[in-house]
């Protein structure tokens, strides 16, 4: 089921998510729903905040391209341990914010510790693109946005903009939920 993605501004995207278990109810179906809704809106990355739940989950599939092989995968409670590598900019998007694109500096070399979606542990590095939508993904349950690490400048000159996504005054291909409108778009 293609579930609507919040919309920047929602309280629930500030927030830092709580860990689940496996008991976490309908976990699968949820799962199965975040893949559906990201490949939707033609994503790379959704975090369980980004559809309103403020847990510690995020799915990611990179797709792969000449360069580098697909990467999909699920993370439960992750925690990133190691962030190394020269930084890098990348022009990066968010589907919660949409129609607004930004570099982001990153580094290129991660290590994360995560339970997948059959509750097995996992520790790994990752690196180049694929580190980069973890990142960007982690983030999201840490409370935070790509727009939190632009300049003051940079951040006050898209305030206009920011604003009226989060009224709802943007275009999407995708069902959205804005918090200054009560009506799903």
């Amino acid at each position: 089921m293609k579930l609507p993605i919040v919309a920047y501004g929602d309280p629930v995207l500030k927030k830092v998510c709580e860990p689940i278990d496996e008991h976490y109810p309908d976990l699968q179906q949820l799962i199965s729903n975040m893949f559906e809704t990201m490949y939707n809106a033609n994503g790379v990355g959704l975090a369980a905040p980004q559809i309103g739940l403020p847990i510690r989950l995020f799915v990611v599939d990179t797709i792969g391209d000449e360069e580098e092989a697909a990467y999909k995968k699920v993370f439960i409670n992750a925690q990133i341990t190691e962030e190394s590598g020269e930084p890098w900019s990348f022009n990066e998007g968010c589907l919660s914010i949409p129609e607004i694109r930004e570099d982001v500096v990153r580094k290129p070399n991660i290590v994360i510790s995560y339970y997948d979606e059959n509750w097995q542990q996992h520790t790994e590095s990752v690196t180049g693109f694929p580190a980069r939508v973890i990142q960007h993904e982690y983030d999201h349950i840490e409370g935070k946005l790509f727009t939190d690490k632009l300049s003051l400048l940079r951040k006050q000159l898209l305030k206009g903009k920011l604003d009226s996504i989060s009224k709802g005054n943007v275009s999407t291909d995708y069902k959205m939920r804005f918090p200054k409108q009560n009506k799903k778009r």
